[in-house]
C-alpha cells in the first residue's frame, strides 16, 4: 500500500490517492485502513449513513446503486477500522437513540386506551349508547357508556402491564452483539458484548453463523459470508456477501457490501461498520410497511366467534322492535328494552380475561421455570399444540457419545477391551501432542478410571489418519520388560484387514459390527500385538480384541419430559440429519415409541397430500435438510395439527418460522432464539411441560369463560325476549337488565385467575368455533328454561305479574344472577370436585354475584333502579327452581363431556403407544 489514510485538522479522514487500494481485492476481503486516533473526533456532520444517502448511479433494474468507497463511508460516519472509543458511543446513543424498532416500542397507557376503543364489542357498546341516546334514553345511554369506560380502562390497564411484563422478560434474553471499541482515543480496540439497542452509527462489529444482523452495516472484511434475507427481499436461499468494490446491478439491497438489519448470518464471519440504527434502517421502513403480522389460530377462532356474536347483537334491537309492534303494538318506547337486551349479548370483558389470562401465564411461567413468552397469543398455542417436533443433536441428545459396551470376538461384554483402547486414546493425546482429543477418545477417557491410564507407559503413536480410518500406539507392556504392545483401533472394516483371521472369521465379526451399527450404534474396533523393543511399527498380523459400542448422550432430562408430554396428549416426533439408526436408538433409549422412519430420499417422492398422512403415522424424520423439516411441519399442519418445533441450530430456522409455535434454548443460535415464540432459559425439556401446562391453563380459562358468559347470556336475551311478548310490560327495564350485566362482568373477571382441575390439563385446549356454538346453543337453551320456569314462579307467587311489575322485575333480577353464580361455579373448570379442593377466584365471585342478587332489591340503590323487596315464599319456589336447574345443569354437563371424550381423536401418542407393545 503506497500511503494511508491521515486524518485532518479537523477530524475527517482525509482521501488520499490510494483510497481505492483499501477496498477488496480479488479475494474479496478489505486491507484494514489504521488511521492515528491522537486527533480529537471533531463533530459528526451527517449521522446515520445509510447506503441510499451515497452518490449514487442508475441500475439496470432502475433502482440506484451506492457507489461511496468504504473510506468515504467511514470518514461520513466519522469512524474506522478500530472502531469508537466508548465516550463518542456513549454521547451518539443519547443523540440518535436506541438501536430499536419504532413500533416495537411498547404504547403508552393514552395509546393503550385509545386502541381500545376500536375493539368491535367496543364499537356495538358505542353504537348502541347513540342509539339511545338518539331516543333521549339517558339512563340506558349512561350504564352503557359505564360499561364502555370500565372495560377500555380494564383492558388498557391489562395490555400495559402485560407490555411492561413482556419488556422485561425480553431483557433477560436480549439478544447481544460483538462489538469492537476503545476505552479512549489512544488505548487498543477491545471486543466485547453489548446489548443489540446499545449500538451506533460508526460502531464496528463482528459477525459469524447464526448472528442476527444487529443494524445496516457496511462490509470491511468478510470470509465467505452469505446471509439470509427473506424479510428484506423474500428470497428464501442464502446471499453472498462481500467486501469488494463492485456494488453490483441488483439495487441497494442486492448490494454485496452491505448487510441489513432483519437478516442474518448462514455462513462464514465478517467484521462491518454501522451505518444506520433504528428507526433508520431498512428493515424498520419495511416493517413499517408490513404493519402488524398475520391472525394466529387462536386469534382466528376469538375473531370467528365474535363477528358472530356481533351479528346477533345488531339483529337484536330490530328484531325486538318489529316484534313488539307487531305482538303487542308497541313502538320505539321499548327501544331501549332492545339495546339493553343486545348489550346484554355481548362480552364485554373479553379482552380483558383474554390479555389478563396470557399476561400473568407468561409472567407466572417466567418467573418460576425460566420460560420466556416472546409472543402472548404463542402461550395459547403451546396449550392446543397435540404435536411436538424436535431436532435430535442438541434437544435430545448432547452432540457427543458415550461408550455403550465393550464386546470381545464373541460378543460378549469385555471389559479389557475398554481398558487397552482408553490407554490407546490416552496417549495417543500425549504423544502426537493433539490439542484435545476427538468426540470418540473424550468418551473413552471418561468412561475409563485413572489406575487405566496410568497402567501402561506410553513409546509412540500414529494419530488418527481419516485415510486409513486408523490409529495406534505402542506401550511398554507391564510386568514383560523388552516387549511393547501394540493398540490399533479404528474403522471396523480397516482393522480387520490387518487381524490374522481366516475369511470365515473375518466376515462373521463384520456381521457382529454391522448388528450393533443396525442399532443406531457407533462402532470401533480394537486388535493388539506384541513386538520386540526397538522393532518398527507394522499395523500387520494383529489379534482381534473386540468392539467398542458408542451411542449419542442423551440431554439429562429429555426422557422424563418427553415421557410427561406424551402423558399429556402431545406426540412427539424427531426431525433430523442424522443416520435412521442412529435416531431410532436415541427415540429408543429416550422412550419414545417409533411408530415409523422415514428418510429425504423418501420423502422428496412424495406428494403433498400424501406426506399429510403419511407424517401422521411416522415418528422418525431422517437424513432432513432445513427445507424437509419445514416441509414435514407444514404437512402436519395441513393435517389438523397444532405444531410445535424445538431446535436451536440456523438448519432449524425454517421448521421454527413455519410451526405453530416456535420453542428455541437460550443458548441457541441468535437468529434461531430471536424467531422463536418461546425460549427456554436452560436446556431442561422439562420446562416444556411446564409450558405446555401454563398454555393449557390460560386456554382453558379462556374457553370457560366464552362458554359460560356466552350460554348465560344467550339464555337471558332468549327469555327476556320471549317474556317481553308474552307479558303486557317489559319483564325487566333497561336500567335494570344493564346494572345486572354490568355486575355480571365484574364477576367474570376472576375467570382470568383460575385454578384448573388435573383434568383440564391433559388435552390440548383447542378453541374450535362450531364445539363453542353448540354448547352456548345448548346450555343457553337450558338457561333460557329456568329463566322461563322462574316466570312461572312469579306467576304464582305474586298472584299475577301484572299486578305489581316492581315486584316481577325485583324477582326476575334475582334469579337471573342466582342462576348465572350457579353456572360460574358448576360449568367452572376450577370448580370444586369430589376431593374437595378449597374455593377458588371463580367461588368467590360467584358468591359475590349471588349475594348482590339477594341484597339489592331491598336497599336503597335498588329503589332507585325500580326494584323492591320480595315476599318470603318467593325465595322458597325459587331455592326449588334453582336446586332443579342445578340437577339439570349437572346431568348436561356430564352428557356434554362424555360426548366430548368420545368424540376426541386418537392422538398419534397414543397410536404410537398401541403399535410399540407386543
Amino acid at each position: 500500500m503506497s500511503a494511508h489514510p491521515v486524518r485532518s485538522a479537523s477530524g475527517s479522514f482525509a482521501a488520499a490517492s490510494a483510497a481505492p487500494a483499501l477496498e477488496a481485492g480479488p479475494t474479496g476481503d478489505a486491507a484494514s485502513p489504521d488511521p492515528p486516533g491522537s486527533a480529537a473526533p471533531a463533530p459528526v456532520p451527517t449521522l446515520p449513513v445509510a447506503p441510499d444517502t451515497a452518490p449514487a448511479a442508475s441500475s439496470p433494474s432502475g433502482g440506484s446503486t451506492p457507489v461511496a468507497s468504504l473510506l468515504e463511508v467511514l470518514r461520513r460516519l466519522d469512524s474506522g477500522p478500530r472502531g469508537l472509543s466508548e465516550g463518542q458511543a456513549a454521547e451518539r446513543l443519547a443523540r440518535v437513540g436506541g438501536n430499536a424498532v419504532p413500533d416495537a416500542r411498547a404504547p403508552s397507557w393514552p395509546r393503550l386506551f385509545a386502541r381500545s376503543l376500536r375493539d368491535p364489542f367496543t364499537a356495538v357498546l358505542l353504537c348502541l349508547g347513540l342509539v339511545s341516546a338518539a331516543v333521549f334514553a339517558w339512563g340506558t345511554a349512561s350504564v352503557i357508556l359505564l360499561l364502555v369506560v370500565v372495560s377500555c380502562v380494564l383492558r388498557a390497564s391489562g395490555e400495559h402491564r402485560a407490555d411492561r411484563s413482556t419488556a422485561g422478560l425480553r431483557r433477560l434474553v436480549a439478544t447481544t452483539v460483538t462489538v469492537q471499541r476503545r476505552a479512549d482515543e489512544d488505548t487498543a480496540p477491545v471486543t466485547r458484548e453489548i446489548p443489540v439497542e446499545e449500538l451506533v452509527p460508526g460502531d464496528v462489529v463482528r459477525l459469524g453463523p447464526g448472528d442476527m444482523v444487529p443494524a445496516d452495516v457496511r462490509l470491511l472484511r468478510s470470509t465467505g459470508l452469505t446471509v439470509h434475507q427473506a424479510a428484506l427481499t423474500g428470497e428464501s436461499a442464502p446471499v453472498e456477501k462481500s467486501a469488494g468494490d463492485d456494488p453490483g446491478d441488483g439495487g441497494v439491497l442486492q448490494d454485496p457490501r452491505y448487510c441489513f438489519q432483519g437478516s442474518s448470518v448462514a455462513s462464514g464471519s465478517a467484521t462491518a461498520v454501522v451505518t444506520a440504527t433504528g428507526g433508520d434502517t431498512r428493515f424498520a421502513a419495511a416493517h413499517r410497511r408490513t404493519g402488524k403480522p398475520p391472525a394466529t389460530s387462536f386469534q382466528r377462532s376469538v375473531q370467528s366467534v365474535s363477528w358472530i356474536l356481533i351479528r346477533f347483537a345488531l339483529l337484536t334491537p330490530p328484531l325486538v322492535l318489529m316484534a313488539n309492534a307487531a305482538l303487542r303494538g308497541r313502538g320505539l318506547e321499548t327501544l331501549p328494552f332492545a339495546v339493553a337486551v343486545a348489550v346484554g349479548l355481548t362480552p364485554e370483558m373479553l379482552p380483558v380475561v383474554v390479555t389478563t389470562c396470557l399476561a400473568r401465564g407468561a409472567t407466572l411461567l417466567a418467573r418460576t421455570h425460566g420460560v420466556i413468552v416472546r409472543r402472548l397469543p404463542a402461550l395459547h398455542d403451546i396449550g392446543a399444540m397435540d404435536v411436538l417436533c424436535v431436532d435430535k443433536t442438541g434437544t435430545l441428545t448432547q452432540d457427543r457419545p458415550v461408550v455403550h459396551r465393550a464386546l470381545d470376538a464373541d460378543g460378549h461384554d469385555d471389559p479389557e477391551v475398554l481398558r487397552r483402547s482408553a490407554a490407546a486414546a490416552w496417549w495417543s493425546l500425549q504423544l502426537a501432542d493433539l490439542p484435545s482429543p476427538d468426540a470418540l477418545d473424550e468418551a473413552l477417557l471418561a468412561a475409563a478410571d485413572e489406575d487405566t491410564l496410568t497402567s501402561y507407559d506410553g513409546v509412540t503413536a500414529l494419530p488418527f489418519d481419516p485415510v486409513r480410518r486408523l490409529a495406534t500406539v505402542v506401550v511398554r507392556t507391564p510386568g514383560r520388560f523388552g516387549t511393547h504392545t501394540l493398540i490399533t483401533k479404528g474403522a471396523v472394516e480397516a482393522v480387520l484387514e490387518r487381524c490374522a483371521l481366516s475369511d470365515d472369521e473375518r466376515a462373521r465379526l463384520r456381521d457382529l459390527a454391522d448388528a450393533q451399527a443396525a442399532d443406531g450404534l457407533r462402532v470401533l474396533a480394537v486388535a493388539t500385538t506384541e513386538r520386540p523393543a526397538g522393532d518398527r511399527l507394522r499395523e500387520r498380523g494383529l489379534t482381534f480384541r473386540g468392539l467398542l459400542t458408542f451411542r449419542d448422550d442423551l440431554a439429562p432430562t429429555a426422557a422424563e419430559a418427553l415421557a410427561g408430554l406424551t402423558g399429556r396428549g402431545v406426540t412427539v416426533k424427531v426431525l433430523t440429519g442424522d443416520h435412521p439408526g442412529t435416531a431410532v436408538r436415541a427415540c429408543r433409549d429416550l422412550g419414545i415409541p417409533v411408530a415409523g422412519v422415514l428418510t429425504a430420499d423418501r420423502l422428496d417422492t412424495l406428494t403433498d397430500p400424501e406426506l399429510t398422512e403419511l407424517a401422521r403415522r411416522t415418528t422418525v424424520f431422517a437424513r432432513c435438510t432445513p427445507e424437509h423439516k419445514a416441509r414435514v411441519t407444514r404437512a402436519l399442519q395441513a393435517g389438523g395439527h397444532t405444531v410445535g418445533f424445538l431446535g436451536d441450530g440456523v438448519n432449524d430456522l425454517p421448521a421454527l418460522r413455519t410451526a405453530d409455535v416456535g420453542i428455541a434454548p437460550s443458548d441457541a443460535a441468535g437468529v434461531t432464539r430471536e424467531s422463536a415464540d418461546l425460549v427456554l432459559a436452560g436446556k431442561d425439556l422439562a420446562t416444556i411441560g411446564h409450558a405446555v401446562a401454563a398454555g393449557r391453563h390460560a386456554g382453558g380459562n379462556i374457553a370457560t369463560y366464552l362458554r359460560i358468559t356466552l350460554s348465560s347470556n344467550l339464555g337471558n336475551v332468549i327469555a327476556m325476549l320471549s317474556a317481553g311478548l308474552l307479558l303486557p310490560f317489559l319483564p325487566m327495564l333497561p336500567a335494570q337488565v344493564l346494572v345486572q350485566n354490568l355486575c355480571f362482568d365484574a364477576a367474570q373477571l376472576a375467570f382470568a385467575h383460575d385454578r384448573p382441575t388435573p383434568a383440564a390439563l391433559r388435552r390440548p385446549s383447542v378453541l374450535d368455533p362450531r364445539e363453542l356454538l353448540r354448547f352456548i346453543v345448548g346450555f343457553g337453551a337450558l338457561n333460557a328454561v329456568a329463566d322461563l320456569a322462574t316466570f312461572g314462579v312469579l306467576a304464582f307467587a305474586l298472584r299475577g305479574p301484572g299486578d305489581d311489575e316492581s315486584l316481577f322485575h325485583s324477582g326476575w333480577f334475582t334469579e337471573n344472577l342466582l342462576t348465572q353464580a350457579v353456572v360460574m361455579v358448576l360449568l367452572s373448570l376450577g370448580s370444586p370436585g369430589p376431593g374437595g379442593r378449597r374455593p377458588g377466584p371463580v367461588t368467590w365471585s360467584a358468591a359475590a354475584l349471588a349475594a348482590i342478587g339477594l341484597l339489592l332489591p331491598a336497599s336503597p340503590p335498588g329503589a332507585a333502579l325500580g326494584l323492591s323487596a320480595l315476599p318470603g315464599v318467593y325465595y322458597g319456589l325459587l331455592a326449588a327452581v334453582l336446586a332443579l336447574y342445578a340437577v339439570g345443569l349437572l346431568a348436561a354437563r356430564t352428557q356434554y363431556e362424555r360426548h366430548r371424550t368420545v368424540a376426541l381423536p386418537v392422538t398419534d401418542a397414543a397410536q404410537g403407544q398401541a403399535m410399540s407393545k407386543p
